[in-house]
């Protein structure tokens, strides 16, 4: 925690003045997370001084939003051409991230634990985003592409959190996810101009070869084997019997007989988990696709049908898409 509030100083994220009438100053909350590496193993515990932004008000304290995520079809598309033309394959992550955004809005946040408050009716009020705002997202991103744009690189229009740079010389290509980034190219040399821009504006931290995706010398592996095993144990079928197929042939998912599932919300939640998973297990991609058929009035057959997947994931978590 004491790190996340040097942070705050350095960068001048708020400063403590009197709170102004008729103001609700917005709260906040620590949040401490577990970052664990490709494998599972634990890399670091972090802390996180969150801002509770669901209880801005849209138009008063925030009025756009908008989070870079670049889309998987594109992450799969790239490492695909990595692969193909034998290209550096590197990760950054950011000290920080959405402390880089400026506010152009007031906002009033309440004095956060850790710091002791100066006197009675006292306020932080915010000079830059804070992790849990509504517009935080949206402020980083305009700093980044500000500089990625400065720096030679051209924002693709099917997906804006892709940006290229070509050159006679080199190519290079930067995909931003939230507060990460994916560098592609075929030059390190120019990989180490591109990250010591980032590191001057920004404070990065070289994570070097993207590990998560990356494979052997022979080619690229991209898989979520811990995604698949968190699924398998959030819903309870870890100690189920594997499945060989993820469907049953005989199972006619359109008929109308079987009892309603009373749970829906969680029926719609373990479609969605296995919609993001499809991103790397075509496999299971015509299955799922018509399971979300039935999100609005899902039965006991769908619901079965869906953990005969989970069944049929457990048999091999770690399948993915590899690339020669």
């Amino acid at each position: 925690m004491q790190p996340e509030l040097d942070a705050f100083n350095a960068n001048d994220t708020w400063t403590i003045v009197d709170l102004p009438p008729s103001i609700k100053p917005i709260e906040n909350k620590w949040v401490y997370k577990i970052k664990r590496k490709a494998d599972g193993s634990i890399e670091c515990y972090k802390a996180h001084l969150v801002a509770k932004g669901y209880t801005q008000t849209e138009g008063v304290d925030y009025f756009d939003t908008f989070s870079p995520m670049a889309k998987l079809t594109t992450v799969r598309l790239w490492l695909a051409l990595a692969s193909t033309k034998n290209w550096y394959v590197h990760q950054l992550d950011f000290n920080n991230a959405f402390l880089h955004g400026e506010l152009l809005e007031d906002v009033y946040m309440t004095i956060p634990q850790g710091i002791a408050s100066p006197g009675p009716n006292k306020a932080c009020k915010l000079l830059k985003s804070l992790y849990g705002l509504k517009q935080a997202s949206r402020k980083w991103y305009e700093r980044l592409s500000t500089l990625l744009l400065q720096l030679g690189f051209t924002q693709a229009h099917g997906d804006h959190s892709l940006f290229v740079r070509c050159t006679h010389s080199s190519f290079s290509a930067l995909l931003v996810y939230v507060d990460g980034i994916v560098l592609v190219g075929d030059s390190m040399h120019v990989f180490f101009e591109i990250k010591a821009a980032l590191h001057q504006q920004f404070g990065i931290k070289d994570l070097g070869l993207l590990k998560y995706f990356h494979g052997s010398k022979q080619g690229n592996s991209l898989c979520h084997h811990q995604y698949c095993l968190d699924l398998l144990s959030d819903s309870g079928v870890l100690g189920s019997k594997p499945a060989s197929s993820p469907t049953d042939p005989g199972m006619r998912l359109a008929e109308a007989d079987s009892p309603p599932f009373p749970d829906v919300v969680s029926y719609r939640r373990l479609v969605g988990w296995l919609l993001y998973l499809t991103t790397t297990r075509p496999d299971i991609s015509h299955d799922v696709q018509k399971l979300s058929h039935f999100l609005s009035k899902p039965t006991l057959l769908h619901h079965k049908a869906a953990l005969r997947i989970l069944r049929y994931l457990k048999g091999s978590p770690g399948k993915g898409l590899f690339f020669p």
